[in-house]
């Protein structure tokens, strides 16, 4: 393949990226739900005619990691024009059962371009338990409606939204999903038709080349050698609290990174457990933050770096084990692992909060779903920041005009947690206070992490504050569910990022 000249190549780069940006934008604007109109938990990306990742938007990392895997999985189909899939199997590309992927196939001239593909958090996924998200489940089953890869027409859709809460709000975002996709498609024809479909072929081959290059040269810079790294994950699952020990090696070879799991917990009962593509999404994030943000986002960054997880581990888990916390909590604890064994190659922060802190609150007719921000930790020169989402999810807090307008709740109080970052030199960023009052009866679940320990610090800075779950003024384990009555309120202190120095 003859390289395209920088200059043509960059306005390729700037092309993909608009396209998937615009793809994110439509799906915001047009979706129904306040977890994607609101928090933005949703993700856009490009992919050329292998499934390889070609651009992303700067949505959600554990959706863009991980959603390669959900296009391989329906790449050797046979598609047709306007013909778009829909999967959310966490064994088959998808993440957890909330997240649903909608990949289209992008025809140009009658030759077969590549996708467009976009996935996004529903608020409610069917099955036993509100939003798909059960602080106690052990199978997947149980966690809501899994949809293999499969043909996604208008009589599909509203099949699959009749399964679940409130269907008309369910296949309005579906449709939401199916615009931007449509977005993607016409950007598409519209590169080709610019630059001719060979040039713009060659560009999607230099781009994913080019990102390879950069990481290599990222890598190369850094010492070669082994380090190791070991953290736990509070396992509530059964009703008594106990650590789940998850252990990572990163061995640097040249321009060469593996990233061995081996000697992780065995997959549990419970919902921590990880499909191979989450454990991915968080280590290349992890990567990339640490090497060469600036790359372009494509799979090429992920060419040099090889991610080992034995087959029936908590990172590796097999069919049908329950997921639902594992792509929120699992891959923050992945992602936080990852970054503190590279610290034996080059400077790295302090631990952030390491949570999503994830809250569902379900009534008769309506299910509300978030993460709530917290605090970040610090850098070798810089304090860490406060109240916001970190790591693997990216999204925005759901502001109190809508909520209290949309859902029989009212925000009591939503302020920073002070002095929950750890002290340094530079210290960790706060927490955040978020305090909901039910104004009618509901169910509530709480999936949180760094409850029992505490986010650490990094030479000599202090650790950040664990978080805090109460109800009406009594502790709550981690991981909970239990009902509300009108009158009763929740409060949840995350937890805050740890100092350096």
């Amino acid at each position: 393949m003859s390289r395209l000249d920088p200059v043509t190549l960059q306005v390729m780069i700037g092309g993909l990226r608009a396209a998937c940006d615009e793809m994110g934008a439509a799906l915001i604007r047009s979706a129904y739900s306040a977890n994607i109109k609101e928090r933005h938990d949703c993700s856009t990306a490009l992919f050329d005619a292998r499934g390889e990742l070609v651009m992303q938007a700067e949505h959600i990392p554990v959706h863009l990691g991980s959603m390669p895997d959900a296009v391989a999985a329906v790449r050797d189909e046979d598609h047709l024009p306007g013909q778009a899939w829909i999967l959310n199997d966490p064994y088959r590309g998808g993440t957890h059962l909330p997240d649903v992927t909608l990949v289209s196939p992008v025809f140009v001239d009658g030759t077969m371009l590549g996708f467009a593909a976009s996935r996004a958090h529903h608020a409610d996924i069917g099955g036993p338990s509100p939003a798909g998200m059960p602080a106690r489940s052990r199978t997947l089953d149980e966690e809501g409606v899994v949809i293999p890869p499969t043909r996604a027409g208008a009589a599909e859709l509203e099949r699959l939204a009749a399964r679940m809460r409130s269907p008309q709000q369910r296949l309005a975002d579906f449709r939401a999903q199916a615009a931007a996709n449509r977005i993607g498609e016409r950007r598409l024809a519209e590169l080709a038709e610019r630059h001719g479909l060979g040039t713009l072929r060659s560009g999607m081959e230099e781009i994913l080349a080019y990102a390879e290059r950069r990481t290599r040269a990222a890598l190369g810079a850094l010492p070669d050698g082994a380090f190791a790294a070991e953290d736990v994950l509070e396992d509530d699952a059964n009703g008594a609290p106990r650590d789940v020990v998850l252990r990572v090696e990163a061995r640097i070879e040249s321009d060469r990174l593996v990233l061995d799991f081996s000697g992780s917990s065995p997959q549990i009962d419970g919902n921590l457990n990880c499909p191979l593509s989450v454990t991915k999404s968080a280590a290349f994030f992890a990567v990339r933050v640490l090497t060469d943000p600036d790359a372009p986002p494509s799979a090429g960054a992920y060419r040099p770096i090889e991610v080992r997880a034995p087959e029936g581990c908590l990172l590796n888990a097999r069919y049908p084990a329950a997921v639902a916390a594992g792509n929120v909590e699992t891959s923050s604890r992945v992602a936080d692992l990852v970054i503190a064994a590279l610290a034996g190659a080059r400077p790295v922060p302090a631990q952030g909060q390491g949570t999503m802190n994830n809250l569902t609150l379900a009534g008769e007719d309506f299910t509300y779903y978030e993460t709530l921000g917290g605090g970040q930790g610090a850098c070798p020169d810089a304090a860490g920041p406060s109240a916001i989402h970190v790591a693997m999810s990216n999204t925005l807090n759901t502001p109190i005009e809508a909520l209290e307008t949309e859902f029989p709740l009212r925000v009591r109080r939503l302020a920073l947690r002070r002095g929950s970052g750890g002290a340094g030199r530079h210290p960790g960023g706060d927490g955040i206070v978020r305090e909901v009052e039910a104004l009618a009866p509901m169910r509530y679940t709480l999936i949180g992490e760094r409850r029992r320990h505490r986010p650490r610090g990094r030479e000599g800075g202090g650790d950040g504050e664990p978080g805090r779950d109460l109800l009406n003024g009594e502790p709550l384990p981690g991981k909970t569910e239990g009902n509300l009555a009108p009158g009763d309120v929740l409060r949840i202190e995350t937890p805050g990022g740890g100092g350096s120095g």
